[in-house]
């Protein structure tokens, strides 16, 4: 007997849009004409491309705070043309790098709590490019591995911990790149040309895997995404302009394995992928709908779930990395939605009726620790994903800084910074940072001194009150006593 329904647990996957309370309003999205998603979201901060004159901007706000943005909130401001493009970094939630008009790729740290003033000078400044910088993605498994691709049809592979283009793949694209994607383990990409070709390319030994020409027969630009079991999902048009989804097997690009066609729309299709549950969300520019649909590994292959539909179009799209979810609530997906002056989070849910934790909606997925070193990826090793678990919910690890290591040993930055960390120029610096200085000094005499910290905390307290009245001559004793403590502790270590 044929079965009428397709058994599935995400037949009844519902969207939701949040209250107008945990919105993000008065956001002035940017109207660059590129068709990127000009949103970038993690489990601890949200980023959109916004309007900025005199150059590029970006806006990047706490998960939390949500409400009227004030047009006077501090930006991230370094470009000197529009950006374009933007992506954390998945290894490390404080790093953000982009793209822009002006041909350059800048990698940013956020602090911890978001934005106190506007930000305006880069961790690093990656160049090479000769024309604007469209796309930016980061390497899934291995660290500090950034990609970068241009209008001048070259992709660039940097190590960002050097600020070094270690692979440069110029002759492959005759005509304009649409995206570039990593493959689960990052060992291959995939490209999406105006040359209507699909590219498989393993960027290490610079050379074309497999390849599909006219993959989608109109003019308008493609996308393509590779998928967990190592196929190549596309989107595009064909010849009389109606949208399709097609689905292709790497070993043998002559045919797709299925090709859906959905309707008639000028929207270029931006493709979502969750590896964990096979889904793949299809958020049309300038649409008010999302398509979702069931990967699978027998035929049709794809099946579709369902439509999320709204009122209002949508400029761009952010997606939350699966470990920044609500695993209580059954949240399978999360969307950040850009209105003209908005950003509004939409949430994908699966009902069910238990409050225990849904192992089949959450298996094992991508945490945040990167697999290989980036010198190790560039020498050929390849990793997979370090899964985690999130049956307890994600927790957020200690915060991490991104280092850049400088080639020239001249670098006036460095000279600064050392000349800086002398303690008898602290009062070249504010109060509070003499406290930071201070407070270091009385920790590394309380651990060699074992014992004495009603003594150390009691001189804290009364360092830290002259400090704020400015007392001159508490500071000249405070100064001796810094010193006193250094010698000590620097005779504390001689002895041991």
């Amino acid at each position: 007997m044929r079965r009428v329904v397709r058994q599935s647990k995400f037949r009844h996957v519902f969207g939701q849009a949040v209250k107008n309370d945990q919105c993000y309003d008065d956001i002035r999205v940017s109207r660059v004409t590129w068709d990127s998603s000009f949103c970038a979201v993690n489990p601890k901060f949200v980023a959109l491309i916004i309007e900025a004159s005199g150059g590029g901007a970006f806006l990047v706000l706490p998960l939390h705070k949500t409400g009227r943005i004030d047009k006077a909130y501090p930006t991230v401001c370094g470009h000197t043309g529009p950006v374009l493009d933007i992506d954390w970094c998945p290894h490390n939630d404080h790093v953000i790098a982009s793209g822009s008009e002006d041909c350059t790729v800048m990698v940013w740290q956020i602090p911890e709590n978001g934005l106190v003033t506007s930000m305006s000078e880069p961790l690093v400044v990656l160049e090479g490019h000769s024309k604007r910088v469209g796309i930016i993605t980061w390497h899934p498994t291995a660290r500090n591995v950034l990609l970068s691709a241009g209008c001048d049809n070259q992709i660039y592979i940097w190590n960002a911990g050097t600020g070094e283009a270690m692979i440069r793949l110029e002759d492959m694209h005759p005509d304009v790149i649409f995206n570039v994607t990593w493959n689960r383990n990052g060992s291959l990409i995939c490209t999406a040309c105006k040359d209507k070709t699909i590219r498989v390319i393993d960027p290490r030994k610079e050379a074309i895997v497999a390849e599909k020409e006219k993959a989608h027969e109109g003019a308008r630009p493609m996308r393509a995404i590779f998928l967990a079991d190592g196929n190549v999902l596309t989107t595009g048009f064909s010849r009389m302009s109606e949208r399709q989804l097609a689905l292709w097997n790497t070993d043998n690009m002559e045919e797709p394995m299925t090709v859906n066609e959905m309707d008639t729309s000028n929207g270029v299709l931006l493709p979502f992928y969750d590896p964990d549950t096979s889904i793949v969300y299809l958020c049309g520019k300038g649409d008010s709908s999302i398509r979702y649909f069931e990967i699978t590994d027998e035929a049709p292959y794809v099946h579709f779930l369902s439509t999320f539909a709204t009122k209002e179009p949508q400029r761009g799209m952010g997606y939350m990395p699966k470990r920044g979810l609500d695993v209580n609530k059954c949240e399978i997906a999360r969307f950040y939605k850009l209105h003209e002056r908005k950003c509004e989070p939409i949430v994908m849910t699966v009902p069910r009726k238990s409050d225990l934790f849904q192992d089949d909606l959450y298996p094992d997925t991508s945490g945040p620790d990167a697999a290989l070193e980036a010198e190790e990826w560039f020498d050929g090793k390849n990793g997979d994903p370090i899964l985690i678990s999130l049956k307890n919910g994600y927790v957020q690890g200690k915060h991490r800084e991104f280092k850049v290591v400088k080639k020239n040993i001249l670098d006036s930055k460095v000279t600064k910074n050392s000349e800086n960390s002398s303690p008898y120029l602290l009062f070249l610096r504010s109060p509070q940072c003499l406290i930071n200085e201070v407070q270091n000094y009385i920790c590394q005499f309380s651990t060699s001194r074992a014992g004495q910290y009603e003594t150390t905390d009691f001189l804290l307290i009364w360092i830290t009150l002259s400090i704020k009245k400015r007392k001159l001559i508490h500071l000249l004793i405070i100064l001796l006593i810094v010193s006193a403590l250094d010698c000590m502790v620097l005779g504390s270590e001689n002895v041991i």
